[in-house]
């Protein structure tokens, strides 16, 4: 699979109605030329491999746009653990403790039924379902 290229990150970036620099657009490119699970910190050494002047608060705060306008979807996989997945469809994950492993799971491969009652003048956002697993132990 190839790596989107500057014109198709330009033209993502723009019909979300975000502005276009050079950092974002590699960041883009970074982010969301496959399905991924990365960090700020992965996605910040990333970036820095092509454009080297790219600071940590510019990668952060692009992550965070790209998150208002839907672009990625912010997962806390655990309390020391945040990464940024590029797949916004509905889907959950499993989560490989032990690795620390993320793996998407096919919405259609678990039923969540039901949401609870929630308090005057508040909507539903998004659910997140993350599956935790571990080797068994014999």
């Amino acid at each position: 699979m190839e790596t989107m290229s500057i014109t198709q990150a330009t033209e993502r970036l723009r019909t979300s109605g975000i502005p276009v620099t050079l950092q974002r657009v590699e960041i883009a490119r970074v982010v969301l030329s496959f399905p991924t699970h990365l960090s700020a910190d992965q996605v910040f050494a990333k970036v820095r491999e092509r454009i080297p002047e790219t600071s940590r608060a510019t990668v952060y705060n692009t992550l965070k746009l790209f998150r208002e306008k839907k672009l990625v979807r912010e997962l806390i996989v655990d309390p020391e653990r945040r990464v940024y997945d590029s797949n916004t469809s509905p889907h959950y994950h499993l989560y490989n403790a032990e690795n620390g492993q993320l793996t998407d799971v096919c919405a259609d491969e678990l039923q969540v039924i039901g949401m609870p009652s929630l308090p005057p003048g508040l909507q539903l956002e998004e659910v997140d379902v993350i599956i935790r697993v571990r080797t068994r132990r014999e």
